[in-house]
């Protein structure tokens, strides 16, 4: 099945993200680098982007270099998202633009990417708009009051070291399933406060607390070994997001008390302590939207009727 990516907001913007412009900074700094981050491996879009953008064994074809990074920036691949926005901050086959490149940044820099918060110092304070090849037309689009939203501190940078040990697992995990890191972890922490041993009154268990059925249902063998648990989640959230189109309110909701009872109510179902649930998700998350991947369910006859 072909996969369609929708943009809904994806870019995690950290609070120093606005920074004056460097205007004498040496021209070397206008070279990104050639490697990916320590300890990540590089993506094969980005191989092939790479390829393009450079000429290397193939003709050189800037256009073909943006589509390859694009593809691989919706995905939340941060050197994607790193590279793009130096094509668009030197106009390297493109025309320049220092917003695109500037939003490109800021998303790579809240995903962890070390050499993009200097390029985003580099850039200035500039209006950021993603270019439009990581904006489907039809779906939602990024909006400046969404980046204001998202521009407070990031309550999982100074994690102690014990869940930080869990959240450098969920970061290695989480690309795979282009799941926002900080929505993973906003789950987590309000389903078990990162207690990998964690187990509920009604039987959910582990660090994203799977229920039997749940784990069954992606192939869960063990709830308690961490990466099992997390795939399990991360999968589970991820078909969420899908079935209610980035709506991060109902996914979360469901993932709280069930997709049946989200559509059965027609939205976030009468619970105290689901509504609980996603008020808590949701602040810590930033945003009450994310990317989705249409390709993987239908959308939920609550999201239907909402769109009629």
């Amino acid at each position: 099945m072909r996969k369609t990516w929708h943009s809904a907001n994806a870019v995690r913007l950290p609070a120093w993200a606005v920074v004056a412009l460097a205007l004498c900074a040496p021209v070397a700094t206008n070279a990104a680098p050639d490697g990916p981050v320590p300890g990540e491996e590089r993506s094969e879009l980005v191989r092939q982007a790479l390829t393009y953008e450079h000429g290397e064994g193939v003709r050189k074809d800037p256009l073909k270099a943006v589509d390859l990074y694009c593809q691989a920036a919706r995905r939340f691949d941060a050197e994607a998202q790193y590279n793009l926005g130096w094509m668009y901050a030197n106009g390297r086959g493109i025309p320049r633009n220092d917003g695109h490149a500037a939003a490109l940044f800021a998303s790579a820099s809240a995903l962890g990417y070390s050499h993009a918060a200097q390029a985003l110092q580099l850039v200035g304070d500039v209006p950021r708009r993603l270019p439009d090849c990581m904006v489907v037309p039809e779906q939602l689009t990024i909006t400046q009051a969404a980046f204001d939203r998202l521009a407070g501190p990031n309550p999982f940078d100074a994690l102690p070291p014990w869940k930080k040990e869990i959240a450098d697992a969920v970061e290695k995990l989480a690309p795979r399933y282009a799941i926002d890191l900080r929505l993973a972890l906003a789950v987590i922490a309000v389903e078990s406060n990162f207690e990998r041993n964690a187990l509920s009154s009604k039987g959910a268990a582990g660090l994203m607390q799977l229920v039997p059925e749940t784990a069954a249902r992606f192939r869960v063998k063990s709830r308690y070994d961490i990466n099992e648990n997390l795939r399990g989640g991360l999968a589970y959230l991820r078909w969420l997001l899908a079935y209610y189109q980035g709506q991060v309110p109902l996914a979360v909701a469901a993932y709280n008390a069930g997709e049946m009872a989200v559509d059965k109510y027609g939205g976030i179902p009468p619970y105290a302590e689901t509504r609980n649930y996603v008020r808590r998700v949701v602040q810590l998350y930033g945003s009450d939207t994310h990317a989705y991947d249409g390709g993987i369910v239908g959308p939920s006859p609550v999201v239907v009727r909402v769109a009629r």
